[in-house]
């Protein structure tokens, strides 16, 4: 049916109205700028992708890094945990950091995912990571006015270790799920951790470490059952990123750094302790914890006290892969934290 001429008018004059009202209240989202998607360093684009030539003790090789997005301002490198997992488990940040204009890096440190494996484990060592991130940066030209480093799990102790060197080189620092001392860890795991285990369970996987039968299967059984789906990730089901991340890892790598689990730590990094040094860090720096963490929540709110001027974030819902299980909190801190750091 036509509309009357008289009632069309009406309607178009109180539709134009009631937008005009409604723009003065809510104002649209401001979109990411089109410099956002451009990627201004290739000529033939492929995605974002750099294979970097490092030097190590045992020569050159290549490791492999994914740019998405572009800003001058805000340049984010991950640091994944494991040791020895991939990048993969980060893609969650893809739902969130792009559309705030973020840039974040991708990057598999050496004998980890698309990155090349020597098959040396003599380069399995802190100090090589470290000096590999500085050579990363350099070529990806990250600076003191852009270069922002998070860094999860292993990748905390290794963004620590990194910022207690080169921190002239960051803007900002994000710490992890990890803390600043693996005594200090290991003995939250033996003293907190391991009592919230069923008795029973906890002598079956005592009597298992006094072996040192960590091959046995049921020792990983156990953790499987009654450890990890209360402190690793608290979710029924595992994103599919973190278990495709999770089944790459380099398990040489994973249990010469870690030791054979994750209930605690047995391997290179048994006495690595830096928090005396924390107060040595001196540029803008965002601690995450999480109240279900492998690693104790308590510990990482003192280290932001230690750091002069950091903040601390707690995902009270969370647990070491909280930026899963309490996603909304994890990521509007990060959000919130890399926006305020001019």
């Amino acid at each position: 049916m036509k509309i009357p001429t008289l009632l069309s008018k009406g309607l178009i004059t109180a539709i134009i109205a009631l937008s005009s009202c409604s723009g003065k209240q809510n104002k649209p989202e401001q979109s990411v700028p089109l410099s956002y998607f451009e990627n201004p360093n290739q000529t033939v684009q492929n995605g974002g992708v750099t294979m970097i030539s490092i030097q190590t003790p045992k020569g050159k090789f290549n490791v492999w890094t994914k740019r998405i997005g572009n800003n001058p301002k805000i340049r984010l490198l991950l640091l994944n945990g494991g040791p020895g997992a991939t990048h993969e488990y980060f893609e969650c940040f893809e739902n969130f950091l792009p559309k705030e204009g973020i840039e974040f890096i991708y990057y598999d440190q050496l004998a980890c995912g698309n990155s090349d494996n020597p098959k040396d484990t003599s380069l399995f060592n802190l100090d090589n990571y470290v000096e590999e991130v500085e050579q990363v940066r350099v070529a990806l030209h990250l600076d003191k006015s852009n270069f922002f480093l998070l860094g999860h799990s292993w990748g905390g102790i290794l963004a620590m270790q990194y910022a207690l060197k080169y921190q002239d080189n960051l803007k900002g620092l994000i710490i992890s799920n990890m803390m600043a001392s693996c005594p200090e860890y290991g003995k939250y795991a033996d003293e907190v951790l391991a009592k919230q285990m069923a008795p029973e369970v906890l002598a079956e996987v005592r009597k298992l470490e006094a072996k040192n039968d960590f091959q046995n299967p049921r020792y990983m059984e156990l953790l499987n059952a009654n450890y990890y789906p209360k402190h690793i990730l608290r979710l029924a089901e595992w994103p599919e990123p973190v278990t495709r991340s999770f089944s790459k890892i380099n398990t040489d790598f994973y249990t010469i750094m870690q030791g054979p689990s994750e209930f605690g730590i047995r391997g290179k990094l048994l006495n690595w302790d830096v928090s005396k040094e924390l107060k040595n860090i001196h540029i803008p720096t965002l601690v995450i914890g999480a109240t279900f963490d492998t690693m104790d929540p308590n510990y990482m709110e003192w280290m932001s006290t230690q750091i002069p001027g950091a903040r601390f974030l707690l995902c009270k819902n969370g647990s070491h892969m909280c930026m899963y299980d309490d996603q909304q909190t994890y990521m509007n801190g990060l959000i919130d934290f890399l926006k305020s750091v001019n």
